[in-house]
């Protein structure tokens, strides 16, 4: 028997997407549950939710009186899923046609996965016209080479309303951390990773991602830093609470924070050539304090040691990510002679 799906959309003012993305959900020819969360919305959320949970026994809608935040309302809904596999949705995205089908055939084939995700296309209003994959083509990657992978590179290749994550795995991690409201996905990957292993689905479009002015992200991703904080906070807490699942972990979590100094370093660069002299220290600084393991305000503009170290790995490793293309292309062409 095929696995079931539940499914948590939380909604905060997104009551003229939430139609649209519960009937995304509906139309999968699957064992689906929907629980809405309106987390006190003050559009018409609770009328359009309560609404089409009169139309549909496999939809509930439960309404916050007042905003609990998203972290906590995420929480709630994944605490209360009683489905085989469960997927975290935005009310303002979409899941592709026929998408819940192929990721549980996928996962109900492959015990030891416990985290599924896929290709995600950016829409405005209308969802982009699609060619259904012919069969399921996943790659698995092992749970530790997928963590690896995603510190060695600060790499995050899920988006959210694709990744389907087996229910048992997900109480196993717990749920999102509030101190990490901005990249908590990241970091839950990571976790999971912990419980087994990672497919990505190739060949098939699972899901629609929304374009709009109140895009969460773009609500908290104003400033550059504030991005790249995150990341390192992310990562830290990441290690700090995961290191003994994690193998090597001491030397894998020194070459995450060293790339993310690295970022720190190349934003500098990028902030000077466009004349603006202090984002470029601003950029040092956080390099410097990653690298050194150190408050942002502990690092001095005027101490040069605390950037040449970072400065010098940054410059290397951009020659060895050169060489290396360099290698690959030379090799392509000489396949082709």
């Amino acid at each position: 028997m095929a696995g079931s799906v539940s499914v948590v959309i939380p909604c905060y003012n997104y009551g003229c997407y939430l139609r649209q993305c519960v009937e995304s959900v509906l139309a999968q020819e699957v064992d689906v549950d929907v629980s809405i969360i309106d987390d006190g919305s003050t559009d018409d959320t609770e009328v359009v939710g309560s609404m089409l949970a009169s139309e549909d026994p496999r939809v509930a809608f439960e309404r916050h009186a007042e905003n609990r935040g998203h972290i906590a309302t995420y929480n709630e809904g994944l605490g209360r899923a009683r489905g085989t596999y469960s997927l975290l949705l935005s009310a303002d995205d979409m899941v592709a046609p026929d998408a819940m089908r192929r990721a549980v055939e996928v996962l109900d084939s492959n015990p030891d996965v416990v985290l599924l995700y896929g290709k995600a296309l950016e829409f405005i209003d209308v969802p982009p016209p699609i060619v259904a994959a012919s069969a399921p083509d996943p790659r698995i990657w092992a749970g530790q080479n997928f963590i690896r992978e995603c510190c060695t590179e600060v790499w995050n290749p899920i988006s959210t309303p694709t990744a389907l994550v087996r229910t048992s795995a997900q109480k196993a991690v717990g749920g999102y951390r509030p101190s990490l409201p901005h990249a908590g996905d990241r970091e839950m990957w990571l976790r999971l990773a912990t419980q087994g292993n990672v497919a990505e689905l190739r060949g098939s479009v699972q899901a629609f991602y929304r374009l709009h002015d109140r895009n969460m992200h773009k609500q908290w991703f104003y400033d550059f830093l504030v991005n790249e904080r995150e990341f390192r906070t992310t990562y830290e807490t990441f290690f700090r609470h995961s290191s003994r699942f994690v193998h090597d972990s001491e030397n894998l979590e020194r070459m995450c924070m060293q790339r993310v100094a690295e970022r720190g370093i190349w934003w500098s660069y990028h902030k000077l050539r466009h004349m603006q002299v202090r984002e470029a220290f601003e950029c040092l600084r956080f390099a410097g304090s990653v690298w050194r393991d150190q408050p942002e305000d502990e690092i001095s503009l005027l101490d040069a040691r605390a950037f040449l170290a970072p400065l010098s790995y940054a410059i290397r490793e951009r020659q060895r990510r050169r060489r290396g293309t360099r290698k690959k292309f030379g090799t392509a062409s000489s396949s082709h002679a």
